[in-house]
């Protein structure tokens, strides 16, 4: 298995867009950014920060917070 890539929170951001999360601008504070996708019955909230670079540990809980395996998203970050 290969290192994840260490990424910003541009990269992130234009990923989780394409899969339909959008900006929910009245629960970002200061220098993070929230995310969230509403589905009939659930609803996930993504906190990222907003760095030049995320760090793996940090990825791994946004990958969990949007419910996304690491595959997925390699494979949508491509």
């Amino acid at each position: 298995m290969t290192r994840f890539p260490i990424l910003s929170a541009k990269e992130v951001i234009r990923v989780l867009k394409s899969i339909g999360f959008e900006d929910a601008p009245k629960r970002g504070k200061g220098s993070h950014i929230a995310m969230v996708k509403r589905k009939p019955g659930k609803v996930r909230l993504v906190i990222i920060p907003n760095k030049k670079t995320i760090p793996r540990g940090t990825m791994r809980s946004i990958l969990d917070q949007a419910g996304l395996t690491r595959e997925e998203f390699l494979t949508l970050l491509n």
